[in-house]
């Protein structure tokens, strides 16, 4: 939802003024990074578990300032998931409900513009608590940073490059020379995502 249109009318369709700060324009040269981790991979299905967030201020990832919620699911969580992300039904069984973890989510970001990796999944189900509640969508710009890596690859090498691009989690933060946290920890996954946010946002100015 990028145009002034788009954002008038979610605005108008906002049914709770007290969100309506995520409307404001947000602050100079920062961004919230953010990552779930889920019951499973169906986006129209499947629940948020962990939900975590981290402020980038200026060429700073703000590791003082983060969100990291545990999720009480409304399904069990699929064998498969508790393979990559260890987490089971007894860790999330005292977690928060659903609403409240997404409205602490709203609070925290503001109108802040979201960097993830996949973000477009994570929004998905963010979005799936927000549209019944609030009647809207995410209204926040969102920056995806395996297009930005993309755009670096392809673009960064004075239209040489034309190859195919391997966009893997690990491959990025690889070519990119960046430390790898242990994976599928949603607050780790947003440390990782805003790093490679501020290299590749360097590199491309360059």
């Amino acid at each position: 939802m990028k145009t002034r249109l788009g954002r008038a009318l979610a605005r108008r369709r906002l049914r709770d003024s007290a969100y309506a700060f995520l409307f404001d324009p947000p602050p100079d040269d920062e961004v919230v990074c953010v990552d779930c981790e889920t019951t499973g991979l169906n986006r129209r299905t499947d629940d948020i578990i962990t939900l975590a967030a981290v402020k980038v201020r200026g060429n700073r990832i703000l590791t003082s300032e983060k969100l990291d919620l545990v999720v009480k699911p409304g399904r069990p969580i699929d064998r498969a998931a508790v393979r990559v992300h260890h987490l089971r039904e007894t860790d999330v069984a005292r977690g928060l409900p659903p609403q409240e973890a997404v409205a602490r989510f709203l609070r925290f970001a503001g109108a802040r513009p979201l960097v993830g990796y996949y973000l477009e999944f994570d929004v998905a189900l963010i979005e799936r608590q927000t549209r019944p509640w609030l009647g809207i969508g995410l209204p926040n710009q969102r920056i995806e940073v395996s297009e930005l890596f993309y755009d670096w690859r392809t673009r960064g090498r004075d239209g040489l490059y034309t190859g195919n691009v391997d966009l893997r989690f690990a491959t990025i933060l690889g070519t990119l020379d960046l430390p790898r946290l242990p994976a599928h920890n949603a607050f780790h996954d947003t440390v990782m995502a805003g790093m490679i946010y501020l290299k590749l946002k360097a590199l491309l100015a360059s």
